[in-house]
C-alpha cells in the first residue's frame, strides 16, 4: 500500500503562500467554533523517523490559540504506568470538551516500536489492534473527533535527512543508533506500518497518509485535512471560493458613512440624551416632594 504512494508531490512557493494565508485563517476560526460547540479533538502524528512530525506540529499550532490545545510527545511507558492497563496513561490525556490534544506518536507504539523491538509479547501486541479500535470507538461515541496522520517518506529521503542532521552540530544528537538501525530495517518497518494502517483504519478513526518528501506539501495537506474535518463536524462545509470570500469579508474595513448620515446619527443621539436627562430631572423632583411631605407630617405628629 505505502509503496504505491506518490512521494514526488510538491507545492511551489507561490501556491504555498497563497493557500497558507487562507487555511491559517480558517484553522483559527474552526478552533474557536470547536471550543464554542464543545467538540474535543484528538490529532495523531505517526510516521517514519525524520519524516517531520515535530516540525509539522509546530506549523499546525502556529496560527491557533495556545490556550486551546496540548501537545503530548509520547515516549516509553514509565515503571508505574506499566503496572496499569497499557491504555491507562493515554486516557489521562484525553482532551476536555472543546480542547485539542495533539500527539507526537501515540498509543500506536504498542503495535510499532514495542513490536519491532520485542518489548511486548506477540500475543499482547496483536490483541492491541482490537484494544485500539475499541478505544477510539469509545472516544468517537462520546463526541471526540479523531484525526490521524501518517507521514511517509522513502528510504532514500530518510537517509538524506539523517545525513543533513548529522552534519549540523546543533542537531546531530537527534540521530541515534536506534534510528540508524531502524533505517537498515526499512522494508520490515514498511510491512509493520502497512499492517498497522490496515488494521486500524476505521470510519471513526481514518488515517490520512501524507506524502512528506516536500515540506510545503506536507504542511498544507495537514492544514486542509484538519480544516475539512472540523468544518464537516461543525456542519459548515463550504467550497474553497466561499471560504475565501468569508476570510476576505472579515478583513474588510468597517463601512464608512457619508457626512450627512454621520450628522443625522449624532443629532439623534443628542435628542435621546436630552430626553434621558429630562426624565431623570422629573424623577428627582418627585422624590424631593415626597420627602418634604413626609417631613411635614412628622412635624405635625410631634406637635
Amino acid at each position: 500500500m505505502l509503496e504505491t504512494i506518490d512521494l514526488e508531490k510538491k507545492l511551489d512557493k507561490e501556491t504555498y503562500k497563497a493557500r497558507k494565508t487562507d487555511l491559517a485563517e480558517r484553522l483559527y476560526f474552526v478552533q474557536q467554533r470547536a471550543w464554542e460547540a464543545g467538540i474535543p479533538v484528538i490529532i495523531i502524528f505517526e510516521g517514519w523517523d525524520a519524516a517531520g512530525k515535530g516540525t509539522t506540529i509546530h506549523k499546525l499550532t502556529d496560527p491557533i490559540d495556545p490556550r486551546g490545545y496540548k501537545i503530548y510527545p509520547i515516549r516509553a511507558s514509565r515503571t508505574y504506568e506499566k503496572k496499569r492497563p497499557w491504555l491507562w496513561r493515554f486516557w489521562l490525556k484525553i482532551p476536555a470538551r472543546g480542547e485539542w490534544a495533539i500527539f507526537d506518536r501515540s498509543w500506536y507504539g504498542r503495535v510499532l516500536v514495542e513490536r519491532m523491538e520485542n518489548l511486548t509479547p506477540e500475543k499482547e501486541w496483536k490483541r492491541a489492534y482490537r484494544d485500539i479500535v475499541d478505544f477510539e470507538r469509545n472516544l468517537a461515541d462520546d463526541g471526540v473527533l479523531i484525526i490521524k496522520f501518517f507521514l511517509h517518506i522513502s528510504k532514500k529521503e530518510q537517509a538524506k535527512r539523517f545525513k543533513k542532521l548529522q552534519k549540523d552540530e546543533l542537531n546531530a544528537w537527534r540521530v541515534t543508533e536506534e534510528d540508524l538501525r531502524n533505517h537498515k530495517r526499512y522494508k520490515k518497518w514498511l510491512r509493520t506500518y502497512e499492517e498497522m494502517l490496515e488494521n486500524t483504519d476505521t470510519e471513526w478513526g481514518a488515517w490520512t497518509v501524507v506524502e512528506a518528501t516536500d515540506k510545503r506539501h506536507t504542511w498544507m495537506k495537514v492544514y486542509q485535512t484538519v480544516v475539512d474535518a472540523l468544518e464537516a463536524r461543525l456542519g459548515e462545509a463550504r467550497s474553497e471560493p466561499e471560504a475565501q470570500q468569508e476570510v476576505a469579508a472579515r478583513s474588510e474595513p468597517a463601512e464608512v458613512r457619508s457626512e450627512p448620515e454621520a450628522q443625522q446619527e449624532a443629532s439623534a443621539q443628542q435628542e435621546v440624551s436630552a430626553l434621558q436627562e429630562a426624565a431623570g430631572a422629573e424623577s428627582k423632583a418627585g422624590d424631593d416632594n415626597g420627602r418634604t411631605a413626609q417631613q411635614e407630617a412628622e412635624e405635625v405628629g410631634n406637635a
